[in-house]
């Protein structure tokens, strides 16, 4: 063997290691975990994911922050918005700017919220935020150059109630969440089983958003609408209903949805006590995941037709009341965040039916309620 091609060898390894090194870089992910504090003010604990090993490390947390039960990061993933509950007294809602090489969130400002805010969103281009009141209705802010929240610009509340007097005695928003092409917003609101649709305007700065030409989609009675997603390629969104334990696939086409399927997300618990919490589809399209509580504390699984319609494939019990989880980046693990026992479970994600199966170790936290992940730098 030449010393030439020795050399050429040796180079040969390096970059291979290299290579390999860099990819194992690119599947490290922060973890953001929001939690309900019961009285202390540790709100977001962070850590790093590693989907090559699915492994979860320690790195930090917030102090000052209460209730941090829902949060949103900017497409630029330079800041992140939280909503912080406070029972019996309104509400907040807090900014933070995100540095991703040391993981490490930095309180930018604070704003106001109404009673019990439950979700969070931000525009793609980082400047107007929507926040949904359990209590109280949608209420939308603009942002800094900064990433700091302004005043409050726009204050809309629904009228109605449903038949489940427990739950549904008025308006309940639960979600908003943005149509793929921006133009729209979509409102769930568990209190009156109404699907609402706004038109998105950003360039009005009173009020950036009105009814559309269908104002709301009527759903069965005692439904309780909770999360809604759309699928990747902007023909299919997914309505998840908590009380009846549902979701209800439809087409949308021309900025109108048209319901194309209603299929159950769990069988378990009472009649108008199903539990179903969060929804989420993997990156590649593939599956549907919903997280159910009450009797159930399972996640069920559903393949994604190329229609759009789901066929469930499984469920996988889980640690008490799921009422959040996410998906790696890579599509590998579902992390399931358990309220009621303080962990966050990690699932591998079978690549052919998309069951589930826990690895690993369970992380302990404190009543964790909300997960979501950013690239590591």
């Amino acid at each position: 063997m030449t010393s030439q091609f020795k050399a050429m060898k040796q180079r040969l390894l390096f970059l291979l290691l290299l290579f390999a090194v860099s990819a194992a870089q690119s599947q490290v992910y922060y973890l953001l975990v929001g939690s309900y504090t019961q009285g202390n003010t540790d709100g977001i604990h962070i850590y790093k994911f590693s989907a090559q090993r699915a492994t979860t490390t320690f790195v930090g947390k917030t102090t000052g922050v209460e209730n941090a039960s829902f949060m949103a990061v900017s497409a630029n993933q330079k800041y992140v918005y939280v909503v912080n509950e406070h029972p019996g007294r309104p509400g907040e809602i807090s900014a933070f700017a995100f540095n991703k090489t040391k993981g490490e969130l930095k309180l930018l400002n604070k704003q106001p919220a109404g009673e019990s805010p439950c979700y969070i969103t931000v525009d793609s281009t980082g400047r107007f935020l929507m926040v949904a009141e359990y209590g109280s209705g949608i209420s939308v802010y603009r942002t800094g150059s900064d990433g700091s929240i302004r005043k409050k610009l726009q204050s809309i509340k629904h009228d109605g109630y449903g038949i489940v007097y427990e739950r549904q005695d008025k308006s309940h928003v639960h979600a908003v969440v943005f149509s793929p092409d921006q133009k729209y917003v979509f409102v769930p609101d568990l209190g009156n089983d109404r699907l609402y649709q706004y038109k998105f305007n950003p360039a009005d700065s009173i009020n950036p958003l009105t009814p559309a030409d269908v104002p709301y989609y009527a759903l069965t009675d005692g439904s309780g609408p909770r999360h809604f997603v759309f699928h990747p390629n902007g023909k299919t969104a997914y309505l998840l209903n908590e009380l009846i334990g549902e979701v209800v696939v439809y087409d949308y086409a021309n900025g109108q949805l048209k319901a194309i399927q209603t299929i159950a997300s769990t069988t378990e618990g009472g009649k108008y006590a199903k539990g179903s919490a969060d929804i989420h589809i993997s990156p590649n399209a593939k599956f549907l995941f919903t997280s159910n509580r009450g009797s159930a504390n399972e996640i069920g699984s559903f393949i994604i037709s190329k229609e759009g319609t789901l066929k469930q494939s499984g469920k996988q019990a889980v640690n008490d009341h799921p009422r959040n989880f996410t998906i790696d980046p890579t599509g590998k693990f579902l992390l399931a965040a358990s309220r009621d026992k303080n962990t966050i479970q990690v699932f591998a994600i079978n690549p052919n039916f998309g069951l589930l199966e826990e690895v690993g170790e369970q992380v302990k936290v404190e009543m964790p309620v909300f997960l979501t992940m950013i690239p590591a730098k």
